[in-house]
């Protein structure tokens, strides 16, 4: 059961969120000020914390500090019939995780509860996903660390599957601009006739199908992080624009000559090196330069093996059946050490989620790598390459069968066939291969 603290010395508050909360499954405890909430808090670590600003003694923001300090993942609620902004300035910066001005609107406060609870899971989530003790993986993560203290845009350069998007929400989640929105958009995602919508909205009439505004993701994000996912693929049209928007905050809709402000920061990340779309003219270099202001480069796992046991227990643990616990047995973790894994770890967490759905028991053993194998490419199609096929043709099997010998990476496939990213995600609608959803893309 879900357990709660409570504090507040108003006797009827306490009751009434008691009450409340307890038909909710809650298990509630109480206290009537600071110290009690606090010796109750050091016996039993609760989910949630909901106090009182302003009581006797030790208020709220004590409280709140002492439990933060000692348990980082509880989310701490604070009320107060002080409704100041002052009071909400400090809540918000000294790490409250919302802020509610009394009389308190029962149905407000707990949307509230259910929105800190969801970014407390989600902030659980990507901390234990970003496991690995190498040296060069807490080299890395250290380097991330120091660019969140900063507003400085970041570029991120490293193989697909090596947690790019990851390490950006860390740098967004302990950066100054926590609060605010984390807004990601994937420059390979969209046709380039609608990215630069996406990116920075339109007014009505600003192209066929265009029958509102509709604000872009540059102004969703201001006041927190815009993530450009895969950057490098951005078509050179619109480069100008984005360089234009890094350099002074502002851009003009589609079809507006009305000039929109906004306070973001920029995370761009890419699976190749733009030094050499560069010097290819398929990126430009003011913006390159613009965009690399604190360069990262993650480690892909090959480079880090001594990881790989503690993610795959990691993803063993993720993926189990509710109330199972799954194990390797010695000889697949040596295996699995062994093994190149060119998806990093993104493939490394297939395999295991693989493993555990087939394996139908507590123990994965080395039939796990028998799971999903794909036969030589020369055992399937060896007789159906032949004189009289299509150059058509010849290149439909050639993605379909570099996409199923990576695993559906269209990334990998992309690099493998030396074609852009781009490439493949036209060549898969071009010729009706299997819906994007089915293909791993970063």
């Amino acid at each position: 059961m879900k357990r709660m603290l409570i504090a507040d010395d108003d006797a009827g508050m306490r009751a009434a969120l008691e009450a409340r909360f307890g038909r909710r499954g809650w298990q509630v405890d109480l206290a009537v000020n600071g110290e009690d909430a606090l010796g109750k808090f050091r016996r039993i670590r609760h989910a949630l914390v909901i106090s009182d600003v302003r009581m006797p003694g030790r208020d709220g923001f004590e409280l709140m500090r002492e439990v933060q300090a000692s348990s980082p993942r509880t989310a701490v609620i604070l009320l107060t019939a002080y409704g100041c902004v002052p009071d909400a300035v400090e809540a918000i910066r000294n790490g409250a995780c919302d802020y509610l001005v009394k009389p308190v609107c029962f149905e407000k406060l707990e949307l509230a509860v259910e929105q800190v609870l969801a970014r407390a899971r989600q902030d659980h989530r990507e901390t234990e996903a970003l496991v690995g003790h190498s040296a060069a993986w807490q080299r890395a993560l250290a380097q991330a660390q120091q660019a969140a203290a900063t507003d400085a845009d970041v570029l991120i350069e490293a193989e697909s599957g090596t947690g790019k998007e990851l390490v950006a929400r860390m740098i967004h989640r302990l950066s100054r601009r926590s609060s605010g929105p984390f807004v990601a958009l994937n420059c390979t995602a969209f046709p380039e006739a609608l990215l630069e919508s996406e990116l920075f909205g339109h007014t009505r009439g600003a192209f066929t199908g265009a029958v509102g505004t509709r604000p872009g993701k540059f102004e969703a994000a201001s006041g927190g992080t815009m993530l450009l996912d895969e950057v490098g693929e951005m078509p050179l049209s619109l480069q100008p624009k984005l360089l234009r928007a890094l350099q002074e905050r502002e851009f003009d809709r589609l079809g507006s000559n009305q000039t929109v402000r906004v306070d973001i920061r920029v995370i761009a990340t890419t699976n190749r090196p733009l030094e050499a779309g560069v010097r290819e003219e398929r990126f430009r270099a003011d913006l390159y330069y613009r965009l690399n202001v604190i360069p990262l480069t993650l480690p892909p796992l090959r480079e880090r093996p001594e990881d790989i046991a503690e993610l795959a227990e990691h993803f063993a643990r993720l993926y189990a059946p509710a109330g199972k616990s799954v194990t390797f047995s010695a000889e697949v973790l040596s295996q699995l050490q062994q093994q190149r894994w060119p998806g990093n770890v993104r493939e490394l967490g297939n395999f295991v989620r693989r493993a555990v759905a087939l394996s139908g028991g507590s123990e994965i053993g080395m039939e796990a790598f028998e799971y999903g194998k794909v036969p030589p490419a020369s055992a399937r199609l060896g007789a159906e390459w032949k004189p009289g096929l299509s150059l058509g043709e010849m290149e439909r099997r050639l993605f379909a069968m570099t996409l199923d010998a990576t695993g559906g990476n269209r990334a990998r496939a992309a690099e493998l066939l030396g074609v852009s990213l781009r490439t493949v995600r036209n060549k898969i609608r071009e010729y009706g291969l299997p819906p994007r959803s089915n293909y791993v893309h970063d």
